[in-house]
């Protein structure tokens, strides 16, 4: 085990938007089987790292899980006595000490996948990276993702993942972390249809849009029905995408009217009232 495990349990847990806790051990006084400054990380089904094992353990895992299963946000402060003669619940730990740990909740942040980075997905790409989300970009042209392309996203706030594929980038699709929203804008009407058909075979995704004209959405609707999907399926698709009273065809007028509409949907997905439950992937190496 690394003392950098919990740093790379945090970054995971935030890439495949998965909730967890931070567990700190703040302050000791007297014995104690870690020293101020320790750290776990605890996710529903498995933790990263320790904070001394024994029943300081298990108690801070037990209030960690009980914070993910209420939705908490607010951090807690739990103390904990490790003598023979204390109050204990999963076994006795007689080092002397006590110990106070600071729990706090990882937030899940918005993911969003951008296919095709021509002029509007990178203008639209600035603006979304300015913003603490994971953001991926998605595009069958080599050049387009080329880091010369992309320095405008040097200093983004968002966590970028760039994802190179020459072929069949609807299978990146599969791959996208739970709850995101897809956007689909590549420069191949035929690249476009693909993509759709395999955003609506995957259940796992919050919005879909693309961008296009009523004409285009028209050939897609046929081909997707002829294909085998219901009218449900296919309603998943959002077209034209944007705030519909912003008007303007320029690159970077159509990319602030998705962005905006998209930062709509972050703030409904963050509303506990309108939070829908997506089945959230098994946490992986």
């Amino acid at each position: 085990m690394t003392e950098m495990e919990w740093l790379k349990a945090v970054q995971r847990l935030r890439e495949q938007r998965v909730p967890g806790v931070l567990v700190t051990l703040t302050s000791v006084r007297g014995h104690s089987p870690r020293e101020a400054g320790a750290k776990m990380v605890v996710a529903a089904d498995r933790t990263w790292a320790s904070v001394g094992g024994g029943n300081l353990e298990a108690v801070a895992i037990e209030r960690a899980r009980a914070m993910l299963a209420s939705g908490a946000t607010t951090p807690e402060s739990v103390e904990c006595s490790l003598s023979d003669k204390a109050p204990y619940q999963h076994g006795v730990q007689c080092c002397g000490g006590e110990v106070e740990l600071l729990l706090e909740p990882l937030p899940v942040v918005p993911s969003v996948a951008i296919f095709g980075m021509g002029h509007v997905g990178l203008e639209l790409a600035r603006i979304l990276a300015r913003h603490d989300i994971e953001l991926h970009l998605v595009d069958s042209r080599a050049d387009q993702l080329e880091p010369a392309q992309l320095r405008a996203l040097d200093d983004a706030v968002a966590g970028v993942h760039v994802h190179r594929v020459p072929v069949l980038p609807e299978l990146v699709v599969g791959e996208l972390p739970a709850g995101t929203h897809v956007l689909v804008m590549t420069h191949d009407h035929a690249e476009d249809a693909a993509l759709c058909d395999a955003a609506i075979r995957s259940s796992h995704l919050a919005t879909i849009g693309l961008i296009g004209s009523s004409a285009k959405w028209t050939r897609f609707k046929a081909k997707l029905a002829d294909e085998g999907h219901s009218p449900e399926a296919i309603a998943r698709i959002t077209t034209p995408i944007g705030l519909p009273d912003l008007p303007g065809k320029e690159p970077a007028t159509i990319a602030v009217s998705v962005a905006a509409w998209l930062l709509q949907a972050f703030a409904r997905e963050a509303t506990p009232s309108t939070r829908t439950s997506a089945t959230r992937p098994e946490v992986t190496q």
